[in-house]
């Protein structure tokens, strides 16, 4: 059974899915320009107008479309979550793998390393991150990725300990198959269904870092949409124009429960007994 059908079998996994999706397709229609509207376009004769009529979602403070502003701040926040994930990820699954292979002083040395990132809350950490650095889309890329590392490190090391022992590590050793075959294709392949459950999870709370980020100044500088900066201008006219924080709260919220759902019913997928259930 494929992985399609499995999550179009799983409940939760099939409403994941279709979120995701549309708000897939919002971001790359928003990061090719194909808004409504100009997201960075003032139209003073038109602040503050409530949703309907040319403007789906209303405007904001300087008579931006928001629905056009959203579409971008969808396709930013969803770079900043694919390529910090992705490079944590990468980092994670190579000390991960390495550490448990080589163990001794060098297993000792990035776990203990890891353990100290750990025990930073993770919002903290990555504004500790953007303060040594300065505020921008690339630093919150390396901040929320320096976060998560430690996530996949753990996950990668933990099944590697278990898999390097097992004989067809052992034959492969025997057959005289190198270090980085032994790494790639035993234990890396042996590794894709977790890594992948942890690759959806983590994505749904680097989209909320990322707005967190953002929100406080941090991330995407203006006049670049984002979800987190269209939040913080809404701070002051929640009773004059409610439009303004309910649509990036609710954009925020869907996305974040997307990938959560996805997650699960992924996690549910790679266990042998969930996966019964669904055939």
């Amino acid at each position: 059974m494929s992985v399609l059908s499995a999550l179009m079998r799983h409940s939760a996994g099939r409403i994941g899915l279709v979120i995701i999706v549309i708000f897939t397709i919002a971001a790359i229609l928003g990061l090719l320009g194909l808004t409504p509207h100009d997201p960075l376009a003032q139209d003073r004769l038109a602040r503050l107008q409530p949703p309907g009529g040319a403007y789906l979602m209303g405007t904001d403070l300087f008579g931006r479309d928001i629905l056009s502003r959203l579409m971008v701040g969808i396709g930013q926040s969803f770079v900043v979550a694919l390529l910090s994930v992705g490079l944590a990820t990468l980092v994670g699954t190579i000390l991960g793998l390495t550490a448990a292979w080589f163990g001794g002083l060098w297993d000792g040395v990035a776990m203990r390393t890891m353990d100290v990132l750990l025990a930073f809350p993770a919002i903290l950490l990555a504004l500790l991150i953007v303060a040594i650095l300065e505020a921008g889309m690339t630093t919150s890329i390396i901040a929320i990725a320096v976060v998560y590392t430690p996530i996949f490190t753990r996950v990668a090391r933990g099944p590697a300990l278990s898999l390097k022992t097992r004989s067809f590590v052992d034959a492969a050793r025997t057959f005289g198959s190198s270090r980085l075959y032994i790494l790639s294709r035993h234990l890396l392949g042996n590794l894709v269904a977790p890594l992948t459950v942890q690759v959806t999870l983590a994505l749904a709370w680097a989209l909320l870092t990322e707005a967190a980020l953002s929100f406080l100044g941090l991330g995407t500088q203006p006049p670049n949409p984002s979800l987190g900066l269209m939040l913080s201008d809404s701070r002051n006219l929640m009773e004059m124009a409610p439009w303004m924080l309910i649509f990036p709260a609710a954009v925020i919220m869907l996305a974040v429960l997307g990938f959560n759902l996805l997650g699960d019913a992924l996690r549910d997928i790679a266990d042998p007994k969930s996966r019964r259930a669904l055939t």
